[in-house]
């Protein structure tokens, strides 16, 4: 018999099994049962429609409303028109080949399911040369599971491609599912738990979401999945915890006449409320014998980079060594100049004019070679280098700690769990370092417990003193060219007040056009403007009493350094730039605190949590910053809404549930679960937040009894398969 594990190949054949895997990427019988219906059509109840949306691939049950033939211009052959209706809208047919066997077929009064990609001509919606079953064929349909399938009361509707439409996966499913031996062993989820909380098994649970009697069989069942894919996701999250709860780690007590002493004395301004006390919560869970694993998370500006720097002064006072990961060379190499710049003679041990108490700073990125390479891994294996900055680079092989006693990663979210990993074990021995995870962008609850589940959180929500406000006005340049004019003699006017300009743009241009794009707009009609191509018109045109420079990810580490450097002079340097004109590259981490004015080019281009970043750059200075979001969005659209919302508001926290409720699932939680055995079908973290807090508290439970999951050999057996695929992909990526 088939079980989940099972080859389609050999359950369905070469042919079968290869069509599925092109399309979908499907190789195991799991992976097709795991292919949900996207909805049910209701028998005799035709589709809406006008909820096809342009560029789709639709299945859609419909009744021929009529078919007339027409000749094509030019040409001998001819085409067949259909149109086809759900009884108040119409959407047309269009084939251009055998249009005469179609028409024999296609007659009007008949009802049927039609599939293929929305398109539009003339002003109307049409499928051209769908593929399609009929309810009645004149005698001539003869295939029994599509006589069956609409002989039921509700007929489940896939997603499709162009070479699969929904029945044709329905069928292969159908085959599968009368091949198959489910055993209750097999189900994920303890018997316990599912009598606790009245869940179905997954064996009911598979049969009624593909074959559902009534909608109330569809319910069960999509709570049971959904149930199941948090509490899977949640099993493998608190199980990497408590494992790594149990792991050694030396302890990093603070002393109180070391480095970190001396730096608080030296420092300038005074640590917010939150910053102190979340400064003591680390010092403490650092100076246990086992790993701290926390995530910091803070709004833009919330003075994150202290906390963390305190910290790995703290370890280094306990003669251990801390390094920074940051997942960009710009964002490292300031992280570098701001740690130096606030820790000064103490971050120059061994110098001349460095403090004999302090210790040794160093920046490791990749464009780092020859000599200074050698150098800077030599003073990390000494242990010299009691701070280490850097990229990537840290993770690569050659890099040898002498006592890596913590690590903090800058902008979690860009980096898998798998490279956190791969830094933390760099150190030496058997013990582990403990590990602070920083993000900037807030984390709403729910997907702090499904993404990051796997650490302890804090949060910074005080905002330092000294900060300016920020406003923000929306251009639509489309409408009111004037207020871009605007926007361009408001930048020279600060220039002229002593301040400094950043101008974003989605795109680099030039020679490669290929550079990533991103995307968010759904109206999108043209190319997202490039650097390259404004900088010039802006240096030649409303620009032109200003010096203007260029930054983008194309650049040589030494061309962004020297001009972040001008940039960071001021306008009052003799090669200074007043108007950096750039990429999302200084999205994160760059602090030029002279810099009070943002305008970003086609800002709909962009998410919500992007322009609240690239805003963030502006008003770190004591005068209030203005930020300008241009854009070309239409009327009414989802790209107006989106950046209206940001305008009106600068809390991080706010607009992070905003893009939480924007965005698609899988872009909220990243590629950290992109796996199919990990991936989230139909669990919603914004609407199905119950599920996710009952499996959590399951969870608990489960690895409370057994942290191994011996006990429960299918559970046990399906977080194998996650980590596995987790580990694979990593190895893969590196």
């Amino acid at each position: 018999m088939v079980n989940l594990n099972s080859s389609l190949v050999d359950v369905l054949g070469g042919r079968s099994a290869k069509t599925l895997s092109t399309a979908f990427d499907y190789e195991t019988v799991e992976d097709l049962l795991r292919h949900y219906p996207r909805r049910y059509a209701k028998r005799g109840e035709l589709t809406d429609l006008a909820s096809l949306k342009i560029g789709e691939h639709a299945t859609v049950l419909a009744e021929i409303a009529s078919s007339k033939e027409a000749l094509m211009k030019g040409r001998r052959t001819s085409r067949l028109e259909v149109v086809v209706t759900d009884g108040q809208r119409t959407i047309d047919l269009a084939f251009f080949a055998m249009s005469s066997m179609h028409k024999k077929r296609l007659i009007p009064g008949i009802q049927g399911l039609f599939a293929g990609k929305v398109q539009e001509y003339r002003g109307r919606k049409q499928l051209i040369h769908p593929e399609y079953v009929l309810t009645a064929q004149a005698g001539e349909e003869t295939d029994p599971d599509v006589i069956e399938m609409f002989a039921k009361a509700l007929i489940p509707v896939y997603p499709a491609t162009s070479s699969i439409p929904s029945w044709r996966t329905h069928k292969a499913i159908k085959f599968v599912m009368s091949q198959l031996d489910l055993k209750d062993e097999d189900d994920i989820i303890p018997e316990s738990i599912r009598q606790d909380l009245e869940l179905i098994t997954f064996k009911q649970a598979i049969t009624w979401i593909h074959e559902p009697e009534n909608l109330s069989q569809v319910s069960a069942a999509l709570k049971r999945l959904k149930f199941e894919e948090a509490f899977l996701l949640q099993t493998v999250l608190l199980q990497r915890r408590a494992k790594e709860s149990l792991l050694p780690a030396t302890s990093r007590k603070q002393i109180s006449n070391g480095i970190m002493s001396e730096f608080d004395k030296s420092l300038p301004f005074e640590l917010t409320s939150g910053q102190k006390e979340i400064g003591e919560q680390l010092f403490a869970e650092i100076a246990m014998t086992h790993p701290m694993h926390r995530l910091l998370q803070g709004d833009v500006g919330s003075g994150k980079t202290i906390v963390a720097l305190r910290a790995m002064l703290a370890t280094v006072d306990a003669q251990g060594q801390a390094a920074l990961l940051a997942p960009t060379e710009v964002l490292a190499v300031q992280h570098f100049k701001t740690i130096k710049k606030l820790m000064a003679n103490l971050a120059t041990k061994g110098e001349l004019g460095g403090s004999e108490i302090g210790t040794r700073v160093e920046l490791l990125t990749g464009s780092i070679t020859g000599s200074n390479r050698t150098n800077v891994l030599a003073a990390i294996k000494s242990g010299e280098a009691g701070i280490v900055v850097g990229t990537h680079a840290l993770i690569q092989e050659g890099v040898k700690f002498h006592d890596l006693g913590l690590v903090v990663v800058d902008e979690q979210h860009r980096f898998g769990v798998e490279q956190r990993a791969a830094l933390a074990d760099k150190s030496p021995g058997d013990k582990k370092p403990h590990v602070l995870v920083m993000t900037a962008t807030p984390i709403p609850r729910t997907v702090a417990m499904t993404v990051f589940g796997d650490l302890d959180i804090c949060s910074l929500t005080e905002l330092p003193k000294g900060r300016s406000p920020i406003t923000t006005h929306v251009v639509y340049s489309n409408e009111k060219p004037t207020h871009l004019e605007r926007a361009w003699q408001r930048a020279v006017e600060e220039v002229k007040k002593g301040h400094q300009v950043y101008i974003v743009a989605p795109r680099i241009g030039g020679a490669s056009a290929e550079d990533d794009i991103n995307l968010e707009n759904e109206d999108e009609k043209r190319p997202p403007l490039a650097v390259l191509e404004i900088a010039p018109m802006l240096a030649s045109g409303p620009l032109k009493d200003v010096r203007v420079g260029v930054l983008h990810g194309r650049m040589s580490s030494e061309e962004k350094d020297d001009i972040m450097q001008r940039f960071n002079a001021g306008p009052s340097a003799k090669k200074g730039i007043d108007v950096l004109v750039s990429t999302t590259v200084i999205e994160v981490g760059v602090d030029v605190p002279n810099a009070t004015m943002m305008i970003i080019l086609d800002s709909d281009r962009f998410g919500v949590s992007q322009l609240h970043q690239l805003r963030g750059r502006i008003g770190r200075g004591s005068q209030p910053g203005i930020c300008i979001f241009v854009s070309e969005a239409p009327n009414d659209s989802p790209s107006r809404e989106r950046l209206e919302a940001v305008s009106a508001t600068t809390d991080g926290f706010e607009l992070a549930q905003l893009d939480l409720e924007i965005r698609r699932e899988g872009n909220v939680l990243g590629s950290r679960q992109s796996g199919k055995k990990s991936s989230l079908r139909l669990l919603q973290v914004v609407k199905d937040i119950d599920i996710v807090e009952l499996a959590r508290d399951a969870c608990r439970k489960v690895i409370e009894e057994d942290v191994t999951l011996a006990k429960f050999p299918a559970l046990q057996n399906a977080v194998m398969e996650i980590e596995k695929e987790a580990e694979t992909a990593f190895l893969e990526k590196n």
